[in-house]
């Protein structure tokens, strides 16, 4: 397991990172605390959640998956582990009435995830998604009749201040943002070292979406921003078990993920994946291991951040940072994609 440094910080994280927005859905706090336990055997010292998990979010819900942690976490060296959250963004109506991330908001939504998580300071708070609204969650494009709502970043920041001197969050970064987003974010800090900095950015990414890599890779790349890609499985269709009819009744696009992620469901049976799944298997690959291995080591990638809702779909996830793809493996994914770029755009 390799580590790297996030961003400009001093937080060093482990290559893969274990996600948690399944637990309180598809999987139990029983589930969820053998995920852990296993993941910190195999080296993974980073842990990725949110106020809104387990997903799809609902009331009943809502919470959950930071409470299972915490009460797993309130049990290890706190020291030794590297534990993310987010507060939720807007629309969301029974989170803070739906508002959303403003200024007056952020210092309940951190100490509602402080209790929950049981802990007296998360090493990385995130913007869920931005307050603006943008084309974000694999929409392709941005249409300025859509440009609406007060983005607060300015005043975001200030407020994130205030949470950081009082030894409440160690960094901050952000999630489903666009280029112009980040580089805002970026230019306050720049013209104000007081306001905290931006360490990363948390998008969809994985073989059949890889819009990152035409703007905000170059973003990561100059400006020292960590990316954490999430789905580089892609909700779990790279592994090829919805072509092969493998799934199970409570796999994500089986039990919730209709009319959810418009995208990926787009791009199930398409070409790209049975040309993604065909390669693996002419390389003697795991395709899921594949899939993982080709996203950790993009060179904008801090760590990578996956889910699983069975141990043995756990194991595979973490044997993939023993994998290193061929260049032959490398070019013959690099034709497919130039063949079908981005299939999972809507």
């Amino acid at each position: 397991m390799r580590y790297q440094l996030l961003g400009a910080s001093n937080l060093k994280v482990s290559e893969l990172c274990l996600g948690t927005m399944t637990w309180g859905q598809q999987n139990t706090e029983a589930e969820a605390h053998e995920q852990l336990d296993y993941a910190i055997e195999q080296g993974i010292n980073f842990i990725d959640t949110a106020e809104m998990y387990a997903v799809p979010t609902k009331p009943e819900i809502c919470y959950i998956t930071e409470k299972y942690l915490g009460n797993w976490l309130v049990k290890q060296d706190r020291n030794q582990l590297i534990v993310a959250t987010k507060i939720t963004g807007p629309g969301v109506t029974w989170i803070r009435d739906g508002e959303g991330i403003t200024p007056n908001g952020i210092a309940s939504a951190l100490e509602g995830s402080l209790k929950r998580l049981k802990t007296d300071y998360i090493d990385l708070y995130q913007i869920h998604w931005p307050q603006r609204k943008v084309n974000n969650f694999g929409r392709r494009d941005f249409l300025p009749e859509q440009a609406v709502g007060t983005d607060y970043i300015l005043e975001i920041l200030q407020a994130l201040k205030k949470q950081i001197d009082a030894g409440k969050i160690r960094e901050i970064g952000v999630s489903n943002e666009t280029p112009w987003g980040l580089m805002k974010y970026l230019q306050y800090h720049q013209s104000d070292a007081n306001l905290p900095r931006i360490q990363s950015t948390q998008n969809p990414y994985s073989l059949i979406q890889r819009e990152f890599d035409n703007h905000s890779s170059e973003v990561c790349f100059r400006e020292n921003v960590s990316m954490l890609p999430y789905s580089p499985i892609a909700g779990g269709i790279l592994s090829g078990k919805y072509l092969q009819g493998t799934t199970q009744p409570t796999s994500r696009f089986n039990n919730w993920g209709k009319n959810r992620q418009v995208g990926l469901l787009k791009a199930m049976n398409g070409e790209a994946v049975k040309d993604y799944i065909e390669l693996a298997k002419s390389h003697q690959l795991n395709p899921t291991k594949m899939a993982l291995s080709y996203v950790s080591n993009r060179f904008f990638v801090a760590s990578t951040i996956f889910g699983a809702t069975t141990m043995a779909q756990l194991k595979i996830c973490i044997d993939s940072a023993n994998v290193s793809l061929s260049q032959e493996a490398l070019d013959n994914i690099e034709a497919i994609h130039a063949r079908y770029p981005n299939p999972a755009l809507y």
